[in-house]
């Protein structure tokens, strides 16, 4: 399998240095004994950031509590198409409250900073583009403010992978390799009311389903629940290599019609053992009330003693009206970083899957980082738990919908 080029642009060691009087000042909202300022990170076609910013007590040393860096990730197209002419990256620094209030900011601008960004040799080796300290605003004098920033590129390219279709109607899934999709896996699912154990293919000894009972738990039940649904990645070759079975019911809350986070669904990510498989991941998800309708969802790895590591690797909410990214990447804040030290295979980026909203199409584009990847198994994975996720948007419908009819487990049922 050849990879496609991606680039990391870093931001890092972000801190902020403040004038003696601007510390004292009642009027500012700055204390300098806490996180006062933050930061919005800037580049042309692509999301803003936002980070809180450390004070540092000196810019004659490095920064005395520098954040951990945020990213923007280029594919090798993108990277080019903005890279005919350097691009900006503008970071610019408030002070006060992160967020805003009634619509409105709620920080006051304190300055901003532009490093220029450009394509050199990117794509083959690390590249530093500023690592110091810069002065904020067009204030030239020894008092101005300063923030210290390094700003660098490193490779990080990743196999490309894409549903061909949605991952209910039991897809091909293609190797995206520039122009060229090549076909490397098959998925087949399945969904059973009754017995999830005919669902299992035939490599599921009864190991398998010892385990699957273990990770199931116990739970309320409900009239209306669903469950049994699983699906099975294959190789070339027809052997299954992955899989994500539905091991504890999607079932709406008493006097609702929606899968709270009190009573999640929950899915075993399973990888080959022998001649049987062995649970790899625990997936949850479940419906998140609030201003933002979405999926809610949190990941975990099990243990080689067969238990959950009880640390998510990821979590977060992806919103059900527009979609979004699964996301594993311990460079991210929202990701629990400090699981990297537990489990020193996943660093850095790891995978990442698109998520469309309910009722839009979804063929899953699935980003796994190269050296998470020694065998077309440990992709096979990734493929399975994109398909978990996928899945849950369904799993996660309110009640009072209808599914589409590959869901349905019987001819006069409606709620699979």
């Amino acid at each position: 399998m050849d990879p496609c080029p991606f680039v990391r642009l870093i931001v890092e060691s972000l801190s902020l240095k403040l004038p003696l009087a601007t510390k004292h000042a009642g009027s500012s909202g700055i204390h300098p004994s806490t996180t006062p300022c933050f930061g919005k990170l800037k580049i042309k076609s692509f999301p803003s950031q936002t980070t809180l910013i450390p004070l540092s007590s000196s810019v004659t040393c490095p920064p005395d509590s520098p954040t951990s860096f945020t990213g923007f990730h280029l594919d090798i197209a993108t990277f080019r198409r903005l890279f005919d002419k350097p691009i900006t990256l503008n970071v610019s620094v408030y002070t006060g409250r992160m967020g805003s209030s009634c619509g409105l900011a709620s920080g006051k601008l304190l300055g901003s900073v532009s490093v220029c960004v450009k394509a050199n040799d990117v794509v083959s080796k690390p590249v530093v583009f500023q690592n110091g300290w810069m002065k904020l605003g067009s204030d030239l004098g020894s008092s101005s403010a300063k923030l210290h920033l390094v700003v660098r590129t490193e490779p990080d390219p990743r196999y490309v992978f894409q549903f061909g279709g949605e991952p209910e109607c039991s897809p091909v899934v293609f190797q995206i390799q520039g122009n060229i999709r090549q076909p490397v896996f098959s998925c087949k699912f399945s969904a059973d009311r009754n017995s999830r154990s005919r669902s299992l293919p035939s490599n599921f000894t009864t190991n398998t389903r010892v385990w699957m009972r273990t990770f199931s738990g116990d739970r309320e039940k409900s009239g209306r629940e669903r469950k049994g649904w699983m699906i099975t990645i294959h190789d070339l070759s027809g052997s299954s290599v992955a899989a994500a079975s539905m091991i504890t019911p999607f079932v709406p809350s008493p006097g609702s019609d929606r899968v709270s986070r009190s009573n999640p669904g929950a899915w075993l990510i399973l990888r080959p053992h022998g001649v049987s498989m062995k649970p790899w991941g625990r997936l949850e998800a479940w419906r998140e009330r609030g201003s933002i309708d979405g999926l809610g969802y949190k990941f975990e790895l099990v243990t080689s003693t067969g238990i959950t590591s009880g640390i998510p690797i990821a979590q977060g909410t992806i919103s059900l009206k527009n979609g979004g990214k699964f996301c594993i990447d311990t460079n991210r804040k929202d990701n629990a970083a400090s699981s990297s030290s537990l489990f020193p295979d996943i660093r850095g980026f790891v995978m990442g899957s698109s998520v469309e909203g309910e009722g839009k199409v979804s063929k899953p584009v699935v980003q796994v980082g190269v050296k998470h990847v020694t065998c077309m198994t440990d992709a096979a994975l990734f493929i399975a738990l994109s398909a978990a996720i996928d899945l849950s948007m369904d799993a996660c419908k309110l009640f009072s919908r209808k599914l589409r009819k590959e869901f349905w487990l019987n001819d006069h049922d409606t709620f699979s």
